[in-house]
């Protein structure tokens, strides 16, 4: 494939005009976006790049709301990160952006604006009602996390080619190009921003000389520039990240990469302890035929202690069907927990609490591990049933005396996504004194 071929459509422009169209006036639910333009000027070839807000407002998507943090809870499909009243939210959309999209400005006092439901479908409805051949898009305000100030970008499109994709083509120098995907349309709605401004009620403008980058039919819209889940390095924000984690009990066939165990083994052992000791070792159990012993060994050893314990056999394999997660995950791990540099003591009451906190330690540094895990996009569930048959792991595993299984984390690709966690009220876990 040559570099021309990954050009958009035509030639390259040598000019582009940006005007704004003034004397729109309100809009109110109902009204026809498309008819409102009729007098614009619009010629073939012309890209039309609408503010959402008045595609919000002409569909209705206007709340009562004298509590905006309830209209940005009941936007959110995901909290990414927060500060103080600052709300960074992921939309059903798949849009990240802040507080979901839910605006405040330019609406009556006591109402705010919401996204539109699909805003691909506002782009195709405007677009559709036009009479000339141009490329609409939808755009918003969003930050950057990286840099200050806010900039306009598509969160819908129309005719309108969204992406270049210029990898496996060569620059000037030879040198080839790997990762360089250009979003066209978040380039043209942030130049269209310049003439319709915040405060200058220019709520759409026509962006001439791109041509080229409109399309005959209406195209697949914005959805290839929302990032998937997998592909998105920074997906949870610092302070809510704990709760990405959740235990998964169902995995699919996608192979775990161990790079990523690694990077969580780094986590696990950034945890407290007490002296300054390092209570934790972890054994990263890769060999499928070991992850099979160890599972049937386990198995074996569960099962005698129930009998012994006088459970019948319907409920030892109910009990034991528990384990059947570990049998199902492609990757298994087994922390353990060394008192190296404990202290002895003279009595048994303080040599208790010794061993305790290096058992407090340990879960530190599990907790580490399965919270990286699930930053890694990875899902996992710690099954704590080694610590029932401690021996058996250390033969399977040949791990020395002094290392004690903690339990065994199961770690995978979730089959699914994961259930809403049940909800449950800090105030009922702790006390003031």
């Amino acid at each position: 494939m040559t570099a021309d071929q990954h050009q958009p459509p035509g030639a390259a422009p040598g000019q582009v005009e940006i005007v704004g169209v003034r004397g729109i006036g309100e809009v109110r639910p109902g009204d026809d976006i498309a008819a409102l333009l009729k007098d614009a000027g619009l010629r073939d070839g012309d890209i039309l790049v609408v503010t959402s807000k008045i595609v919000s407002k002409a569909e209705g998507r206007i709340r009562e709301a004298p509590d905006r943090a309830k209209a940005i809870e009941d936007e959110t499909d995901r909290v990414v990160a927060r500060r103080g009243d600052t709300v960074i939210s992921q939309t059903r959309h798949g849009f990240v952006m802040a507080a979901a999209g839910v605006d405040a400005s330019n609406t009556d006092p006591g109402t705010v604006l919401l996204l539109p439901e699909d805003p691909d479908a506002s782009a195709r409805r405007i677009r559709a009602g036009l009479a000339h051949r141009v490329g609409v898009i939808v755009s918003d305000t969003f930050g950057r996390p990286w840099r200050q100030g806010l900039t306009d970008v598509a969160i819908g499109a129309a005719g309108v080619t969204a992406l270049a994709d210029f990898r496996g083509a060569a620059d000037t120098h030879g040198n080839p190009l790997s990762a360089t995907v250009t979003a066209l349309v978040d380039e043209v709605a942030s130049a269209a921003e310049l003439v319709k401004g915040k405060l200058d009620g220019v709520p759409v403008a026509i962006v001439r000389g791109l041509s080229h980058l409109v399309t005959e039919d209406d195209g697949p819209g914005v959805r290839p520039l929302v990032r998937p889940a997998d592909e998105d390095m920074f997906r949870f924000g610092s302070r809510d990240v704990v709760f990405a984690r959740r235990t998964i009990r169902a995995f699919g066939d996608r192979p775990v990469d161990p790079e990523a165990v690694r990077r969580a083994v780094a986590a696990g052992i950034a945890a407290p302890a007490p002296h300054h000791t390092t209570p934790w070792r972890f054994v990263l159990v890769e060999s499928a035929a070991t992850r099979m012993r160890l599972v049937d060994a386990m198995r074996e050893a569960w099962i005698a202690d129930l009998r012994g314990d006088g459970f019948t056999e319907e409920s030892i394999a109910k009990r034991v069907r528990r384990g059947d997660v570990l049998r199902d995950a492609p990757y298994l791990v087994v922390p353990c927990l060394v008192m190296e540099g404990s202290h002895t003591y003279r009595d048994d009451r303080r040599n208790a609490a010794e061993r305790e906190m290096f058992v407090v330690a340990t879960g530190a540094g599990v907790e580490n591990f399965l919270v990286q895990l699930a930053v890694e996009g990875l899902g996992s569930a710690w099954v704590s049933s080694t610590m029932f048959c401690r021996p058996v792991v250390r033969e399977v595993l040949d791990l020395p005396q002094e290392w004690d299984p903690m339990g065994c984390v199961a770690i995978g690709h979730a089959a699914a996504p994961p259930r809403d966690r049940a909800p449950r009220d800090p105030r009922d876990f702790y006390v003031t004194r």
